[in-house]
């Protein structure tokens, strides 16, 4: 009998931080099992700082720590894309940068961050369309702004992943299917999250039908989840295109993978037929395998980041294990083979 596919569980390790420093979160995901994780905020000793603000000796002292801990580097979880569009005051906090300084500056410095990590992965996302705009009339332009993103990525060997997310013009499956289709480009991949789609008061089947939509460009997937109380979120339709406008700083229904309505049974069932293939595809790109990655927010979520504590996390792996144990889709925690060679037995 073959062998069932295997992906890398890894995480966003500042989830697991109440303080965000860098013992706390190699400290929780380490004792969990991990050996990847994504890094986006951090403390080393000179005050909480995003990924993108990381001095070189902050990054010596992160590589070290690393080490002690047996942690490698998933992806970079920086907030390129979380940008406007346009230079319009539309009551968001939001900022806008003149794409080509953001191209020559932030896109940049996520490049070096990835080669300082040894990571070939950035994620990053879609841009936000001024609020209340339908985002296909905005499609022209990030796709625009998304293919240099893409190409700066490649001329580093590095791939970028575009998170499905509300409020951005990549805010549903179908809507990063043709991002992904108009910019055309081999350092372009996708994220599913179904957490940021059941936010928007998508029903399991509709966040199933955009898992399908995304499925043909996805690189890798995101595990939050969410169970809402009020499926009727809907503030623009136009015939099968919904845009759903979404409060982030006042959700606060996110659950683990095991109880939500994402439907990561069904998605994950699926996905396991595509992950030996994309593994292959992957490694082309010099990436180890295929990540499913915890971002559960099961505390505390908002637009730039999320919190579950060193036991949320916990409840969350074990949620994502029981339902990858469901499908049969295999996964590798450390044990004590791994222990064992840490030790130098």
């Amino acid at each position: 009998m073959p062998d069932a596919p295997q992906i890398i569980i890894s995480g966003i390790a500042d989830e697991a931080a109440p303080h965000r420093t860098a013992l706390e979160q190699f400290a929780a995901l380490s004792a969990l099992g991990l050996q990847y994780y994504t890094i986006r905020n951090i403390e080393v000793g000179t005050g909480v700082k995003n990924v993108m603000d990381l001095s070189k000796a902050d990054i010596t002292k992160v590589r070290h720590l690393e080490d002690e801990f047996g942690m490698n580097v998933a992806s970079i979880g920086s907030p390129i894309g979380k940008v406007k569009l346009i230079n319009k005051d539309d009551g968001t906090k939001a900022r806008f940068v003149p794409f080509k300084k953001y191209l020559e500056k932030d896109v940049k410095k996520a490049c070096e961050l990835a080669h300082a990590f040894e990571t070939k992965l950035i994620r990053g996302f879609s841009f936000y369309p001024p609020r209340g705009a339908d985002p296909y009339e905005h499609l022209p332009q990030a796709v625009d702004q998304l293919g240099q993103i893409a190409e700066a990525c490649h001329r580093s060997d590095l791939t970028f992943g575009l998170e499905v997310e509300a409020n951005l013009v990549g805010s549903t499956g179908q809507l990063m299917a043709e991002l992904h289709r108009q910019v055309g480009h081999p350092a372009m991949v996708t994220v599913f999250d179904g957490g940021n789609l059941i936010s928007q008061g998508f029903s399991t089947t509709e966040c199933y039908e955009q898992y399908l939509a995304m499925k043909p460009s996805l690189g890798w997937i995101h595990v939050k989840d969410y169970r809402n109380p009020n499926p009727q979120l809907s503030t623009q339709e136009d015939g099968s295109k919904k845009v759903r406008e979404v409060d982030e700083e006042a959700l606060k229904h996110f659950v683990p993978a095991d109880r939500g309505d994402s439907g990561y049974d069904l998605i994950l069932r699926d996905f396991k037929e595509m992950v030996p293939k994309l593994a292959r595809k992957l490694k082309r790109r010099g990436i180890p395998g295929v990540f499913v990655e915890l971002e559960p927010h099961l505390k505390a979520g908002g637009q730039y980041g999320g919190f579950s504590g060193a036991d949320g996390m916990g409840v969350a792996l074990r949620s994502l294990c029981k339902v990858l144990d469901y499908v049969g889709l295999d996964y590798h925690l450390r044990d004590f083979d791994d222990v064992c060679v840490a030790r130098g037995v």
